[in-house]
């Protein structure tokens, strides 16, 4: 299901849905700051967003545009970055234990597998 706000996306996770792949959430720089979307699939979606401290284990980003999101803080625990745009992304303090990020890129550089963001 693709969504076109936040808001959209919140009230469907509520009521039980988990894809909302090739949605387009770039309209304004929105706060996501402390959410819980456990299992969410935002692959191939066009993302603007602050997730500092949000719950996004086992998240889907795949072949995503999360460049400029803040997830600092945030529990990424086996989320899947593979193909995702990352450039000016902060990953600052996150939990990446079991993240993927293999394909995915940053100012140039394509990850490889076993690939982390540094910061």
């Amino acid at each position: 299901m693709q969504v076109e706000s936040f808001e959209e996306l919140l009230s469907h996770y509520a009521a039980g849905e988990r894809d909302f792949s090739g949605s387009d959430l770039d309209s304004e720089t929105y706060n996501m700051d402390g959410v819980c979307l456990d299992g969410v699939n935002l692959s191939e979606s066009f993302i603007f967003a602050s997730f500092r401290n949000a719950k996004l284990r086992g998240a889907r980003f795949c072949q995503a545009n999360v460049k400029t999101c803040d997830f600092s803080g945030a529990d990424l625990q086996d989320a899947d970055f593979r193909g995702a745009g990352l450039c000016s992304t902060s990953f600052k303090g996150a939990n990446i234990k079991g993240a993927r990020f293999e394909g995915a890129y940053r100012h140039s550089y394509v990850f490889k597998e076993g690939d982390v963001p540094e910061d």
